[in-house]
């Protein structure tokens, strides 16, 4: 070894050491770190008792049975380990039958709030069952009976009876509105059939929509949250519940950091109704509802692109009265924002049936403000989407064409063979040029036009002028209102250019 060597080697030995002395000290702080703050125990601690595991018991058909389906027992080689613990298996799900109906269990987390037995869990943990016990923490098993569920919110409210002389211990709802991004939650339930399991993490994210429900505006935590975990309370550091856990992104079916909580505020409001009435009471608008693209606005003078755009008004709900109409942008509900349909949706569910509000909207260019008394909304009707259905293609007589459409009056003839309703009046779209914006738009044969930028039509000439004129104003896109055969409305806006 060279001299210069030797004296490079003494001059970095010393900031070696110091850097090694650094990555211990980091290595021995890291771990305390990552349990998080000590008030984690101290919740954990004081809410333990009020989790419980729910036990629920079902009858089904073994030859129909969706859990075994296509999972029936796995082809072994003959004289394989595992063939007898298979069949011996498989024989006790079947309860000792080949096909036939027999008894499946399955376990889920819920959580007492209130000490007469009340106990909040979600739907899918209790659906379809024949018996529900509740577990407590200390073991003690106690039938349950259904008080109320909500399949929207996948909520559930259960109600048992305490052991005589036993005091329960039951938790609060917190404000679910003031969680911030990065503050500790602490998750409690009963994992994988573990029992009473504790695991921390943060909020990950607020009002997330993952397209599970229509009022889908969960808390993302990356708690770790496992099959079992559902019904489970998510508390903050004060040992409030803001959250019902319920959902998990996993392609193993274990956590990787995404669960998703039902918020506090849907919580409290969905509970309250379920123990006073035993069902939901939704506030209803009336109103089928789309949403305001960066096109459309421009097409309304709406800046920038906000609120939900009114398709289509029930002839028998509380908007058509209140002169609320197709093509009205809501902007604001009982004094609340609306900047996407989910918010429009959410906040008009959560209002009081029979409360009287202030709808603002945009109609024109210009906000209006219409008084609307709520409804209630009927849960087992069919929702009414904001888009076509698909129609057959048959040739036909073209008139015009604009837009890359093929345009022609309405005719007896053409209702009978699209099966357009008399009541549907416009321009009857005949075909579509492959390619065009209105393809990509999912404009087909069958559509009527109704109107084109908020003025009726009646035939292909007067769309032709329209569009003639609003390349003349230097407009980049047409407004477009859309009827399907059975009258259901829809706002399309198509390229100008």
């Amino acid at each position: 070894m060279s001299a210069a060597t030797q004296a490079f080697g003494l001059r970095i030995r010393p900031l070696l050491t110091a850097l090694c002395l650094g990555a211990a000290t980091a290595f021995t702080v890291a771990p305390a770190q990552a349990r998080g703050p000590e008030g984690i125990a101290d919740v954990a601690e004081k809410v333990i008792d009020a989790v419980v595991n729910i036990s629920t018991t079902q009858t089904v058909d073994a030859k129909g049975s969706p859990s075994e389906g296509n999972s029936a027992k796995p082809n072994l080689p003959p004289g394989s380990p595992f063939e007898e613990f298979f069949d011996d298996f498989f024989k006790n799900r079947r309860g000792g039958k080949d096909g036939g109906p027999r008894k499946t269990n399955s376990l889920g987390s819920g959580f007492i709030i209130d000490p007469s037995g009340v106990v909040v869990t979600n739907n899918h943990v209790i659906a379809d069952s024949d018996e529900i016990n509740v577990i407590m923490n200390d073991g003690t098993k106690i039938k349950a009976e259904l008080v109320g569920v909500d399949k929207k919110t996948d909520l559930a409210v259960l109600k048992f009876t305490p052991p005589a002389g036993k005091t329960l211990t039951s938790v609060k709802f917190g404000d679910s509105d003031k969680l911030r991004l990065g503050e500790w939650v602490v998750a409690i339930g009963n994992p994988f059939s573990l029992g009473g399991t504790v695991t921390a993490g943060i909020v990950s994210a607020r009002n997330r929509d993952i397209n599970s429900g229509p009022y889908d505006s969960y808390i993302q935590t990356d708690a770790a949250i496992n099959r079992g975990n559902s019904g489970g309370p998510l508390f903050n550091l004060n040992g409030e519940v803001i959250g019902v856990n319920t959902l998990i992104i996993s392609p193993s079916g274990g956590s990787i950091g995404i669960g998703f909580a039902v918020p506090s505020k849907t919580v409290v409001g969905v509970v309250d109704q379920l123990r006073q009435f035993g069902e939901l009471r939704r506030g209803w608008l009336g109103v089928r509802i789309q949403q305001v693209t960066d096109e459309i606005a421009e097409s309304l003078n709406i800046k920038p692109a906000r609120g939900a755009l009114v398709a289509g008004v029930d002839d028998k709900g509380p908007a058509k009265p209140a002169g609320i109409e197709p093509g009205d942008v809501v902007v604001k509900f009982d004094g609340k924002d609306v900047k996407e349909p989910k918010d429009l949706s959410r906040v008009v569910a959560d209002t009081a049936v029979g409360k009287t509000v202030d709808v603002v909207i945009i109609r024109k260019g210009k906000e209006e403000t219409k008084q609307v008394t709520l409804g209630r909304l009927d849960d087992g009707a069919k929702p009414q989407p904001a888009s076509a259905k698909s129609q057959p293609e048959p040739e036909k007589p073209v008139t015009q064409k604009a837009l890359g459409l093929d345009l022609a009056a309405l005719s007896k003839d053409l209702r009978g063979r699209y099966k357009i309703k008399d009541s549907v009046k416009g321009v009857l779209v005949t075909g579509v040029d492959d390619g065009s914006d209105a393809a990509d738009k999912r404009l087909g044969a069958g559509d009527v036009i109704v109107e084109v930028a908020q003025e009726s039509v009646a035939s292909a000439a007067d769309i032709k002028k329209r569009v003639d004129q609003l390349k003349k104003d230097g407009k980049k896109s047409v407004l477009l209102l859309v009827s399907n055969g059975d009258g259901e409305l829809r706002f399309v806006a198509l390229s100008l250019q």
